[in-house]
């Protein structure tokens, strides 16, 4: 097979022409450009080769970084690369990929370093280019999160979700309701350590996360999921709901069942719910989501959905519909896991996440096209392919099977259009969780997280029908990644489906 041509680009531009040899990469290379994509690229190059390159005054330099609306649409791009380099993004967000794509083409042989010349024009599929981070399974810090940022903004990512509260902690301090953080933070899964983010560390993420063209969204999980809240406020929730998977789950798996107002240390799913009938429960959640969105500048509160077994589907219903109008209320729009599409009445114009499988199961499939026939749209993250928490084959070390045993190429070769019977413009792009059960460091985390992200990226952002949008064209280009993520400290599981490349 032929592709258009052999540079290493993860995810595929939308059109790339590979030129002869390389413009070499030396200490008096020179930058130009007023953008903070230029201290990016600067830092960037250093990390990876050692070499410290100079600001250049005026043109022409060596490397030129410059704005222009009219080379692409939103997010994109245009980079040459002959004698000099220039990227010129349609916005800064566009700058910064650019820069991205440059840095990818960065290379050592024997001659020392440089950058292989090319002519690159790009811009993305999807809007919505999403990871997301389980912090309430396990917490990871503030340096942690920007890592895991830095990694994947850098292939084109541009939303990240914060999954912040769930059965086994609650992880951002809330004014109004300190016990939030002060009794239900301490811990995480099997007893391990905790934490969580004061206002201050929450500001830090979302500004670090901004600087690299990444949206915030703080999803604080409704109304099951919702244990740790009963540890501090035993009065907003409902006694344990006791199924007959958990209770052989935790058998299984050696793991204590919850109790009510004690910290619960498995991993078990579907007990909790808070007390839809409570009017209390509705100031809980107003002043929660208020105090989230004066701390978030992004568009979106995440209001979670998913797994509420233990709630009669009348209340939960209507607690959906509540929860969506008050996030609308506090100025945001609301993102709810597709089971809230079950509400009648859901708030016009939510956003629903499908995390059922590529074959939609039970009512999955009616419950997400719900919010698109309420003026909504969808984000897609089927469990079956995106799931970043599910093991890459039996034996792997870290990770569950529940939904899927998920190798590099079956988390490549999925088409998001394809899954439920919606037009194409409703769904905004895709979402590739990571659930922390099994991840205790973040080590644990990017083995789990990389290289499969990178699929993930180009499913998001690569056109449907470009000639290297095929399995064969992307793994040789996801080898030729591996010298960038070991610079970058990126602890990646360097899977036998990939011919990994040394430099």
């Amino acid at each position: 097979m032929v592709f258009t041509h052999s540079l290493p680009l993860v995810p595929a531009p939308v059109s790339a022409t590979a030129g002869e040899g390389r413009m070499p990469i030396t200490v008096t290379t020179r930058v130009l450009g007023s953008s903070p994509a230029a201290t990016q690229l600067i830092e960037a190059v250093e990390r990876r080769s050692g070499i410290r390159l100079s600001r250049a005054d005026a043109s022409p330099a060596d490397i030129e970084l410059r704005v222009d609306p009219a080379v692409a649409a939103a997010e994109g791009y245009t980079l040459a690369v002959g004698d000099r380099a220039v990227v010129v993004g349609a916005d800064e967000a566009g700058l910064f990929y650019g820069v991205q794509t440059l840095l990818q083409l960065l290379r050592e042989d024997e001659s020392g370093w440089g950058v292989l010349r090319a002519e690159v024009q790009d811009a993305p599929r999807f809007s919505r280019r999403g990871v997301m981070l389980d912090v309430a399974r396990h917490f990871f810090d503030v340096a942690e999160v920007k890592k895991f940022i830095d990694s994947t903004s850098a292939l084109k990512f541009n939303h990240l979700h914060l999954h912040l509260s769930d059965d086994q902690g609650w992880r951002i301090h809330i004014d109004s309701w300190p016990l939030l953080t002060e009794l239900s933070s301490s811990t995480s899964v099997d007893g391990h350590l905790g934490g969580f983010y004061t206002k201050d560390d929450y500001r830090e993420i979302v500004s670090y996360a901004a600087e690299r063209h990444m949206i915030v969204i703080p999803e604080i999980d409704l109304p099951g999921h919702t244990h740790a809240i009963g540890v501090a406020y035993p009065d907003l929730v409902e006694a344990p709901v006791l199924n007959d998977g958990l209770v052989s789950e935790s058998a299984r798996l050696g793991q204590p069942l919850p109790v009510a107002g004690e910290i619960y240390l498995g991993w078990g799913v579907g007990h909790s719910s808070v007390r839809i009938h409570e009017e209390r429960t509705y100031e809980f959640v107003r002043d929660v989501v208020r105090e989230l969105a004066e701390l978030t500048p992004g568009p979106y509160i995440h209001v979670g959905g998913d797994e509420s077994l233990g709630t009669p589907q009348a209340d939960f219903d209507l607690f959906a519909e509540r929860v969506t109008a008050i996030v609308f209320e506090e100025g945001k729009t609301p993102v709810a896991w597709h089971e809230m599409g079950s509400a009648a009445e859901i708030a016009e114009g939510t956003i629903g996440q499908y995390w059922g499988k590529t074959t939609p199961e039970g009512t999955h499939a009616e419950e997400a096209v719900h919010f698109v026939e309420r003026g909504g749209a969808l984000i897609m993250s089927a469990a079956d392919v995106t799931y970043l928490d599910m093991k890459y084959s039996e034996d792997f070390p870290l990770g569950l099977t529940w939904a899927a045993i998920i190798d590099v190429r079956s988390a490549y070769e999925w088409e998001p259009t394809a899954v439920l019977d919606v037009p194409d413009a409703a769904i905004l792009g895709i979402e590739a969780p990571l659930w922390s059960e099994t991840t205790r460091t973040l080590s644990d985390v990017e083995k789990l997280v990389f290289p499969r992200a990178a699929a993930q990226a180009e499913v998001a952002w690569s056109p449907k029908e470009a000639p290297d949008r095929v399995w064969a064209s992307f793994r040789e280009r996801l080898g030729s990644l591996a010298p960038l993520w070991k610079a970058e400290g990126v602890d990646f599981h360097p899977a036998d489906e990939i011919p990994w490349s040394e430099r």
